[in-house]
């Protein structure tokens, strides 16, 4: 079984376009993606939970 991807929170950050301040305030209201903290204390955020969050988005826009 292969392990998950997992990505830098800067790579996170620059995919999805955001400034690490809005992200952590998304995170505080839990309408981030989950990031998963390792034992060497770097945060990262799994490939997979990512694109589940930004496949479940509400606001389209239009």
């Amino acid at each position: 079984m292969a392990r998950p991807q997992m990505l830098k929170l800067p790579d996170v950050l620059s995919e999805i376009g955001m400034s690490r301040t809005a992200f952590y305030r998304m995170r505080a209201r839990g309408q981030a993606p989950r990031l998963v903290k390792l034992p060497n204390g770097h945060l990262r955020v799994r490939r997979s939970d990512l694109d589940d969050w930004l496949n479940n988005l509400d606001a389209p826009a239009y």
